[in-house]
């Protein structure tokens, strides 16, 4: 199976459990071996199966990691096993669709799950499977996995009860920040995640390698060890490293949007950036637009564009320019609360500078101000949100508000690759205005204030 083929994790009993109902036992295997695993495979997804998770009744961490990372989900609730219908629980509180139930349609539930839209599979004589139902409920499996599928790419579609019942039931924040918050949610206090922290803390990747060696093989590693691992290496811009994780990463890991993401700007900055393409638009493909994987993806044209412009290639700079610009405005509008693309597409367009540009700038530029400033009264600012502010004042010209902002941005720097990033920026409009014969020391400055920050320097 493809490492890009989605992960369908499955809830079901395993083995044969009693008949709720006083008949004869169920063999469950027979109906995961002849049905349910071969209509998962046949729709292009990869089963993984959770019977392994579940010691003596109790729920372990990394059938909880499945449960979040997979991208889809079959619980069979025949018996009313209590470890499915909790596992189911976790599922539809974390995932707002993609999450299938299925039921032997002669059993009764232990309580009204009526509102699930499920499918009901025949059994036959003394609740045996034979080929003749292994093969219908293949077929009605593989047709709604199909509709699955499709229901994934569209970001409104609300399968659980969670979402559809409670209106101000969300998934996680922006999608940029989706990435660091699940770190923080998953990373326990252990010796591993201290010494990543202190090797943050000294910009050095040689430690974070040893952290890496020290945990052998990745498969039962902690998922939250994984990924602080991963953002380690990223904040010290070791992106070798992040690639090489990749690689010794599990496969469901691998397979997460989340890590695709960051795996696909790793390969963006080491010049890899047609694998970088393939990577962020299959992401698109199997999950829908977002703001986060649109953002990267609009980083990657923006490189090629500042290659082609190095080399003298005007026509190929100016194709890949309006390509990150339409990438960035498409992240924008994938989530208007992410200012994050917003500001990206208006600093292009700026730069762009035809009539066109212009008005396009004149629309999102109110938009994505009131983005922003919204997202300081919300929530706890962090540096690109000062960042963002900054940058709007520099294309207001507004010398005052734009040396105020870079205060408070130096103050929130958490990672060495966040001032370089805005200071790129920067240089970047003033490299488009000075050719306009605008010349403003001031922003110079600015630029300067950025690049001269220190790993040590950060603020948590």
């Amino acid at each position: 199976m493809p490492l890009d083929s989605p992960l369908c994790f499955v809830l079901m009993p395993f083995g044969t459990k009693p008949d709720p109902s006083g008949g004869l036992s169920i063999d469950f295997d027979p109906i995961y071996e002849r049905a349910i695993r071969p209509a998962i495979e046949g729709v292009g997804m990869e089963p993984v199966r959770a019977d392994d998770e579940c010691v003596g009744g109790i729920v372990r961490k990394p059938m909880l990691e499945q449960l979040l990372l997979c991208d889809f989900a079959v619980a069979d609730l025949t018996t009313g096993d209590r470890n499915v219908f909790y596992e189911l629980g976790v599922r539809h509180a974390a995932r707002p669709s993609t999450t299938l139930a299925i039921f032997a349609a002669n059993q009764r539930w232990p309580f009204d799950v009526s509102y699930l839209r499920a499918i009901p599979y025949e059994l036959g004589p003394n609740n045996s499977f034979s080929p003749r139902e292994a093969s219908l409920l293949q077929s009605s499996l593989t047709a709604r996995l199909i509709e699955l599928r499709k229901i994934a790419v569209k970001e409104e579609s609300k399968e659980s009860p969670m979402f559809k019942l409670l209106d101000d039931h969300r998934t996680s924040d922006i999608a940029r920040l989706k990435t660091d918050v699940f770190r923080d949610l998953l990373v326990s206090s252990n010796e591993h995640n201290r010494a990543l922290a202190i090797a943050r803390a000294n910009g050095d990747a040689n430690e974070m390698e040893k952290v890496q060696k020290s945990l052998g093989p990745l498969r039962g590693t902690e998922v939250g060890v994984l990924i602080d691992l991963l953002l380690s290496y990223r904040a010290v811009r070791a992106w070798e490293k992040m690639v090489n994780l990749y690689d010794c990463m599990p496969a469901s890991l691998q397979r997460s949007a989340m890590v695709r993401e960051q795996y696909g700007l790793a390969l963006n900055r080491l010049g890899r950036w047609q694998e970088a393409l393939a990577i962020l638009e299959q992401v698109i493909a199997d999950q829908g637009p977002s703001s986060e994987t649109l953002g990267i993806l609009g980083r990657v044209y923006k490189d090629l564009w500042v290659r082609a412009e190095k080399t003298g290639n005007s026509s190929l700079a100016e194709g890949y320019l309006r390509m990150a610009i339409d990438s960035y405005a498409d992240g924008f509008e994938a989530d208007w609360r992410d200012a994050y693309p917003g500001i990206n597409a208006v600093i292009l367009l700026d730069i762009q500078g035809d009539q066109s540009a212009e008005n396009k700038k004149a629309e999102l530029l109110p938009v994505v101000t009131f983005a922003v400033r919204q997202r300081l009264k919300s929530a706890k600012p962090d540096y690109w949100d000062y960042a963002t502010l900054l940058e709007l004042a520099v294309l207001g010209a507004d010398e005052e508000e734009a040396r105020r902002m870079l205060v408070d941005a130096l103050a929130h720097i958490r990672e060495e690759w966040e001032p370089e990033t805005t200071a790129n920026n920067l240089a970047l409009i003033s490299a488009a205005r000075k050719k306009r014969g605008l010349n403003q020391p001031w922003l110079d400055d600015l630029i300067s204030s950025l690049r001269s920050q220190l790993p040590t320097q950060r603020s948590s």
